[in-house]
């Protein structure tokens, strides 16, 4: 029953996605890479969701809930922050410019060379931290609940290694013939659900504990351990200690709000979503819906860790990522395992697609044609793009099995690693946005020194700093050195964003309400929580 569902669920999501893809012209850069421009708002939403949440959120953040605490969940709440500045902020003028890759717009701002470095820095971010992470974790999982290895008769770590195979090569697949498009269809099916099934494991949870009433179920978690319900951390960020604290409270004022712009701002894997909107009003549609679902997303990846303390104790506390899956098998009946694996290897395929699919456009169009065949046909960039995907798809199964063991679990890993590449990137976007004396020359120098900066202060000198607060500190001398650099050598022209009329640009009426209520949601929770 559970193999049965598992299918009949994977086969409906790729059958539907190839039906509405039917007549799509997927040989034309616009329409393989961004979906020609065709995205509506509740297809934004769902295919943001499902490219953000994914396994490393599943196993690694319940993982985390266990053995830390409800403070992980930090990471959640701001983001909806971050989804207002990027609707009302950044996608109007990205979608001004008729981006197809935020490279593009470091060209338009400062130079081929800038955007070229941001792009090889783009593809090794993918294909060193995100995907072959996501794909571990989403092994894990399937290993965990099919128990793969005992129906091939194999080792634990040979079954792992071939579910990544298996899960990679279908990922590959779908991203290499399907292009955006077929990535955002699958999104959004896998994305409403994993909000279901996501959701239904805590329910029954809870339902369990409570003898059918879930008030009381809740409550009998929370008498096993209040502290951990409680979301303002008491670790230090600064001295001893710190470099193991998981998210002290005051790193959401130094680096943590950075990160978050960066990822829902200027991350190509989930700015392409955007890029691809038929309109503005359809683009912020889709961010502002996707911050209301990162309000409610702890429901799905913070709460069953605190259910798994309830059920397991102590017993996985020094190996937290088995906490959620254990839990799947031991609360969903036979067919709804099958329903939530199937969804479970959407959420893998999904962000495991949608990197893939982003890092085939920046190769294809920011490198590719720039310095390797300037007048390639649409057709021929298209074709590169499914080659990059492949090739890139090989590194990351390759790379996947080498992540297990994460000291503080792998949701923490990906974030550690995750700030060589996106605190310089970042500062040198801002800086092509609100400091029009940064020059091209300046830019280089800062996203130059960032990527020493960090890997020098926390990989090797080994500071006593949490890793957020050195993107806080990072950021600032980043600035400063743009700054400074520019000072001796100037912009020799000032950049103005121009209209290139692809798109309407009208913006949606309620932009502006529903943003300011995600705000004073996202607050008033806060505070509620950090009062438990």
């Amino acid at each position: 029953m559970t193999l049965l569902t598992f299918i009949l669920f994977t086969g409906f999501v790729a059958l539907y996605a190839t039906w509405k893809l039917r007549q799509d012209k997927l040989n034309t850069k616009d329409g393989y890479f961004l979906g020609g421009r065709s995205l509506t708002g509740v297809v934004i939403a769902g295919s943001l969701l499902l490219t953000n949440i994914s396994t490393e959120h599943l196993v690694g953040m319940n993982g985390s809930a266990y053995k830390n605490g409800a403070i992980i969940i930090a990471w959640e709440v701001t983001s909806a922050l971050a989804l207002v500045i990027a609707a009302l902020y950044f996608a109007p003028r990205y979608l001004k410019m008729g981006l197809t890759t935020i490279p593009e717009f470091l060209e338009k701002r400062f130079d081929g060379l800038t955007r070229t470095l941001i792009a090889l820095l783009l593809i090794i971010s993918f294909v060193a931290t995100l995907l072959p992470i996501v794909l571990y974790t989403g092994a894990l999982n399937i290993e965990a609940i099919f128990e793969i290895s005992e129906l091939l008769n194999v080792s634990q770590k040979e079954g792992i290694w071939i579910t990544i195979l298996v899960v990679g090569g279908i990922g590959a697949i779908y991203a290499i013939f399907g292009g955006l498009k077929m990535v955002a269809y699958t999104d959004t099916i896998n994305g409403f659900g994993l909000l279901v099934a996501g959701l239904l494991v805590p329910i029954l949870a809870l339902w369990s504990i409570g003898d059918g009433n879930l008030a009381e179920g809740i409550s009998m978690v929370f008498k096993k351990n209040p502290g951990k319900f409680n979301i303002i951390s008491r670790e230090t960020g600064i001295g001893p200690g710190s470099r193991t604290a998981i998210l002290p409270f005051e790193v959401i004022f130094t680096g943590l709000m950075l990160n978050q712009i960066y990822f829902w701002t200027m991350h190509q894997s989930i700015i392409q979503k955007v890029l691809g909107a038929v309109s503005l009003k359809e683009a912020q549609k889709g961010l502002l819906f996707t911050g209301l679902l990162k309000i409610l997303v702890p429901l799905i990846i913070v709460l069953p860790g605190l259910i798994g303390f309830y059920y397991f104790g102590d017993e996985f506390y020094n190996n937290p990522d088995s906490v959620y899956p254990n839990l799947v098998k031991m609360v969903l009946p036979a067919w709804l395992t099958g329903f939530f694996v199937a969804v479970m290897m959407g959420a893998i395929l999904t962000t495991f697609n949608s990197a893939l699919n982003s890092a085939a456009t920046v190769f294809s169009l920011g490198i590719f044609k720039r310095y390797i065949q300037k007048n390639a046909t649409e057709k021929r960039l298209v074709n590169i793009g499914k080659w990059t995907s492949a090739i890139l798809a090989v590194f990351a199964i390759g790379i996947a099995p080498f992540v297990a063991n994460a000291p503080e679990g792998l949701y923490q890993l990906l974030q550690q690693l995750n700030g060589i590449f996106f605190i310089p990137i970042a500062s040198v976007i801002i800086a092509g946005f609100l400091l029009p004396k940064v020059s091209a020359t300046g830019a280089k120098a800062g996203l130059l020194f960032g990527l020493l900066f960090y890997i020098l202060s926390y990989f090797i000198l080994e500071v006593d700093l949490h890793f957020v607060h050195i993107w806080g500190i990072e950021f600032v001398l980043n600035i400063g050195i743009m700054l400074l650099v520019s000072r001796f050598i100037p912009n020799k022209e000032i950049f103005v964003i121009k209209d290139a009329g692809l798109i309407n640009l009208k913006p949606w009426k309620f932009a502006g309400p529903f943003s300011l209520f995600l705000v004073v949601f996202t607050i008033i929770l806060y505070l509620l929580l950090g009062n438990v």
